[in-house]
């Protein structure tokens, strides 16, 4: 008879079991390494648990949630004033406003947890199911009532498995948000100069057009020190993007990048980009094995427009991953027909939201499509067939 697996809910990097990492180690995003820098510099409306699965005494999957409290939110996102943002904002704020989340809602992507290979993902989701409640339990001692418990980002395969092995979401409303943006490198490409040749002329011009407004600025790789020296002047220009943006669940702390550098070191790459001495943009890159993960950035709007500066940050982002030998960039969620536009391809990603109560569940369920904000964009393929 097969043993039950069991959980146990972390509260600090600090209580993790010593053997974590041999799981966590395949996704940094799980790692210990990680949650040392949720624990120092998560957002102030964020908690974040971590959960380790258990066959007897072995650890047999890693996982992590967050409690996102969206009342502590200054704002949900300004950059589309009307009807619809007021509305948004009334109902989440009454009957979305606390969120527990199986998943990473600072990443895009299935982040949420490793399994080992002793344990199907159908016996790994049925013991993170059972852990939500507790968690919401948990939270409700602590005096945060959970509205809504929601399991983010997987792709239509995972989904499909979940629908056949699981049943565990038959009464949970199934949702999908805003595609991840992923940009396969082929093999073959060796060099950013092989990336320009693939290319159809259109984009190649469009490259060409990008670069040569681009002269002027000085791109530095930015150091511990550098990123502490810049703190202020940073910050000011990741906030003013976030801001912008249509949507918000959270920000970040000001101090998030220098942890990140402290603790990831060579792992984390901030890039700054100076325009007459002065720091006018920055990007952020996480190496994750294989993968490239892009994170935050920030800029200044008014260069940016005259410069193409975000587009030239896509292409050296590229560049950098093809020629340190990387297999993919995840360019996450926003701007997708400008990723589009380099050669990053939507995948399509799904969650499952469960309401604490039947008439938020109501609620919940007919407001989502009508109040996420939509994205009307053109997929456009810049490659040579």
């Amino acid at each position: 008879m097969k043993t039950a697996i069991s959980y146990q809910i972390y509260e600090t990097k600090e209580q993790l079991p010593k053997n974590w990492n041999e799981l966590g180690c395949q996704n940094i995003f799980l790692s210990k390494e990680y949650f040392e820098i949720l624990d120092k510099s998560a957002p102030d409306n964020m908690i974040c648990h971590y959960i380790g699965l258990f066959e007897e005494q072995k650890l047999v999957g890693v996982a992590i949630s967050q409690f996102l409290d969206l009342n502590k939110l200054e704002s949900f996102g300004e950059r589309d004033r009307c009807l619809k943002t007021t509305a948004r904002k009334f109902i989440l704020k009454n009957f979305a406003s606390h969120v527990l989340i199986i998943g990473n809602n600072m990443l895009t992507g299935q982040n949420s947890f490793i399994f080992s290979d002793n344990i199907s993902k159908s016996e790994g989701i049925k013991a993170l199911k059972k852990a939500s409640i507790d968690l919401k339990h948990k939270l409700k001692s602590m005096g945060k009532k959970v509205h809504i418990i929601t399991f983010k980002d997987y792709t239509e395969q995972d989904i499909e498995k979940f629908a056949i092995d699981l049943n565990l979401f038959k009464n949970s409303y199934k949702y999908s948000t805003q595609p991840n943006m992923v940009f396969s490198i082929p093999f073959e490409w060796k060099s950013e100069q092989d990336y320009i040749d693939s290319l159809l002329k259109k984009y190649r011009d469009q490259y060409k057009r990008a670069r040569k407004k681009a002269e002027g600025i000085e791109k530095r790789k930015l150091h511990l020190e550098d990123i502490i020296a810049h703190e202020e002047t940073i910050y000011n220009l990741y906030y003013h993007v976030a801001k912008n943006a249509p949507f918000n669940t959270f920000f970040l702390t000001k101090n998030h990048f220098r942890v990140f550098k402290e603790i990831l070191q060579d792992k984390f790459l901030f890039y700054g980009y100076f325009l007459d001495g002065k720091l006018i943009g920055f990007n952020t890159l996480i190496k994750n094995g294989d993968t490239i993960d892009t994170y935050f950035l920030g800029y200044d709007d008014t260069i940016q427009r005259e410069k193409m500066l975000y587009l030239n940050m896509l292409y050296d982002m590229i560049a950098y991953s093809i020629n340190k030998g990387f297999k993919e960039i995840i360019f996450a969620r926003t701007a997708l027909e400008i990723k589009s536009s380099v050669g990053a391809k939507p995948m399509k990603m799904f969650g499952f939201a469960k309401h604490s109560s039947s008439v938020g569940d109501l609620v919940f369920e007919k407001a989502f499509n009508s109040l996420e904000p939509k994205i009307v964009w053109q997929e456009r393929n810049p490659f040579k067939e």
